[in-house]
């Protein structure tokens, strides 16, 4: 099935309107300033480099107190944060405190360290937050200038779970305005930059996140997935993430909240920089529903089903898939095959050439009860009215609007959507949806590419602004994906892939991802390269 005349026409509307806009913010844009030569110095302390997993158990057993690692984590934030401008709002001075009453128990406890790893399997352990979560006393702004004032006054039920395990947080990280672009910048906390190059973005919308914990501020973290948004973050800055099968983590109290379906597409998850710390936290972050999934049972990757989609299948609106991303997919599948003794089928689907019109499609149908979702215009108003986007173009051409180029080119894309989605859309996204669940089941593993290239230059994404389509479409299939990193590329910036798995497979992707970090390193510090 080819493109309808309708569609051939969107597609030309959206890469007219954005092509447009892209050559306004050249044009017009400010300058950045000169970042070029600048690095960041390495993690020296050796708290720094251990997993959650590790330093856990190292502060159970008293080998290192709670404040050590608290401080030394601090003490990093304090060192590359001018370079990165990723955590946003810290909590050091109640951290700390936190910190000395963790130590307290710990000196107190009569049971045992079997005891405290089970009721606190994070006990001490520093955490960052993205701050679209609702984090008690730290501001929930998601960038826009208008909620500058808005501080959580509860925690977000995820991260109330990772803080009844004992993870300390120390601080609020930095999101794409309104979580909606893949590029985290704003007008409110500025831009966040890339560990590994300073002049590249972190990704979106949990860039801060990303960020900092590929510049070793944080060893673990939380982020929100509605096209990517934890996946991108994780591939640009070489950590680990996972996007979970949708309705297993609470996304409660986050901003935006979800509305229309995108409950259905919207999964919370781990980012962390060692493989061995996705398991535990999704268990903890699960809460109620870790039932759902099979964390506890012990996969043999020897007997799983593996397949590999090599790109998009030529989408028009996506860039082609660099050369050093196909070669690191093709290692991987070389690797698996003479390694585990599999077969790695190549697959095909060429529905995924349609992978933004599926999405654009789906995340803008209404709910079972006939209610579209929130405009984002209306978002970008709140808590006033909504904003026009023309008028709103206007003004950032004279410098007076409060809102990013990625925020009002979206609201103005949003005004090219009919009201009556295509027919051949809907029936492409069931043909995919049915022939990828058949070719998983509940043994099978795909490798599909991350993004067509590895972290841009910042703002370019506006001149590419449909290559994050690459994770997005996995969010409308329903599927956990983990988000692998398998080292550096030619100019020194990570590479990876994701791994997908069936619905409530997460299991099985979560092992693979350790299989992947043994054999291709997993992260890499930025300030030693």
């Amino acid at each position: 099935m080819g493109l309808s005349r309708v569609e051939k026409v969107q597609v030309w509307v959206f890469k007219a309107v954005m092509g447009v806009l892209a050559m306004l913010f050249r044009l017009l844009s400010p300058r950045r300033p000169a970042v070029a030569g600048k690095k960041l110095p390495p993690a020296r302390n050796p708290l720094l480099v251990v997993s959650a997993t590790q330093l856990a158990k190292r502060i159970r057993r008293k080998e290192v107190s709670s404040v050590e690692v608290v401080q030394a984590y601090i003490d990093r934030i304090q060192e590359v944060n001018p370079f990165l401008n990723a955590v946003i709002k810290d909590r050091f001075t109640a951290a700390l405190q936190e910190a000395a009453l963790v130590d307290k128990l710990i000196e107190e406890e009569t049971g045992g360290e079997e005891v405290l790893e089970d009721r606190l399997p994070l006990l001490g352990v520093p955490l960052s937050v993205k701050e679209s979560f609702a984090l008690q006393g730290m501001p929930c702004t998601t960038g826009v200038i208008a909620r500058r004032g808005v501080v959580a006054t509860v925690d977000a039920p995820p991260v109330a779970l990772l803080k009844r395990a004992g993870a300390i947080p120390l601080g609020v990280t930095n999101t794409s305005e309104l979580c909606m672009w893949y590029e985290s910048h704003n007008h409110l906390h500025g831009t966040t930059n890339n560990p590994y190059d300073l002049e590249r973005i972190p990704g979106g919308s949990s860039g801060g996140e990303g960020s900092i914990i590929g510049a070793a501020g944080a060893v673990i973290g939380i982020g929100s997935d509605i096209g990517g948004s934890i996946r991108m973050p994780c591939f640009f800055n070489g950590i680990f993430g996972h996007k979970t099968t949708p309705g297993v983590v609470s996304s409660d109290n986050q901003y935006p909240p979800v509305s229309g379906r995108h409950e259905e597409y919207l999964s919370t998850g781990p980012m962390c920089r060692y493989a061995e710390d996705l398991l535990p936290m999704l268990k903890i972050m699960a809460g109620p529903n870790a039932h759902m999934l099979s964390l506890n049972t012990k996969v043999d990757l020897k007997k799983l089903r593996f397949f590999t989609i090599p790109h998009d299948g030529g989408s028009l609106l996506t860039n082609p898939l660099s050369k050093e991303l196909r070669d690191i997919q093709r290692k991987v599948v070389e690797h698996l095959e003479a390694d585990l003794g599999v077969e790695v089928q190549e697959v095909h689907f060429p529905e995924l050439r349609y992978s933004f019109q599926i999405w654009d499609t789906y995340m803008g149908l209404p709910d079972k009860d006939g209610k579209p979702p929130v405009a984002f215009a209306m978002l970008m108003g709140e808590p006033g009215p909504p904003v026009w986007p023309l008028w709103e173009l206007l003004k950032w051409m004279m410098g007076k609007s409060e809102h990013t180029m990625a925020a009002i080119s979206l609201a103005l894309l949003e005004m090219t959507h009919t009201s009556k989605p295509s027919t051949l859309t809907i029936q492409r996204k069931e043909k995919l949806q049915k022939d990828v669940d058949e070719l998983l089941g509940t043994d099978g593993i795909f490798l599909y590419p991350s993004h067509p290239r590895v972290a841009p230059k910042h703002h370019h994404p506006l001149f590419r602004p449909f290559d994050f389509t690459y994770t997005g479409i996995i969010n409308i299939l329903g599927l956990p994906v983990t988000q692998c990193p398998l080292g550096l590329g030619e100019e020194g910036l990570p590479l990876g892939l994701q791994v997908v798995g069936g619905k409530l497979q997460d299991h099985l992707t979560l092992a693979v991802a350790l299989y992947l970090e043994k054999k291709f390193g997993g992260w890499r510090d930025p300030g030693a390269i």
